[in-house]
């Protein structure tokens, strides 16, 4: 398993690829919600200044991939305050490949980034539905903070706050 940064010319398959990953939420949100979220998982934040994208491999292929926005960026498009510490965003993982670690081994990667640079917390969000990763966050040990909750497609689905003390 290799960790690295990705490269400029893989952004498009990165893309896709997360768009592939997520396609299983469609089935149980509203259409609405399915295509806000494929546009923000689709969309250019993945390149703003400060932001680490990172990808894992296995066998020289990409399986997966996360998004790090540093502190007191605008990870959500307005959807939320800037906040004081980095954000994990659009984790994604092929489905051929889950259950082998690469999920935790990129959340890790993402954690020890966030202490080289003194930062004491890291957080992330993730919808209501997405019950695999909840159970991930947590497990990893990300506290729930509903304060930062919000609702990207007023449609009464939640996008859920979660911290780590690191």
């Amino acid at each position: 398993m290799i960790i690295r940064d990705a490269k400029k010319d893989e952004l498009e398959f990165i893309r896709d690829q997360r768009v592939n990953a997520y396609l299983e939420h469609s089935r149980v949100i509203p259409t609405d919600h399915w295509r806000a979220l494929k546009k923000a998982i689709s969309s250019e934040a993945d390149c703003q200044t400060g932001v680490d994208l990172i990808v894992c491999e296995l066998d020289e292929k990409i399986v997966a991939s996360v998004v790090l926005f540093p502190a007191k960026t605008d990870a959500y498009e307005g959807q939320l305050d800037e906040l004081d510490y980095p954000e994990i965003r659009m984790l994604a993982v092929d489905p051929g490949v889950r259950g082998k670690g690469v999920a935790s081994a990129l959340i890790t990667e993402c954690i020890n980034r966030s202490k080289a640079k003194n930062h004491r917390y890291i957080g992330l969000h993730t919808g209501e539905f997405m019950e695999q990763a909840i159970k991930l966050y947590t497990k990893h040990g990300f506290e729930r903070l509903p304060q930062y909750d919000f609702e990207p497609a007023n449609d009464g689905i939640k996008v859920l706050a979660f911290r780590l003390s690191i």
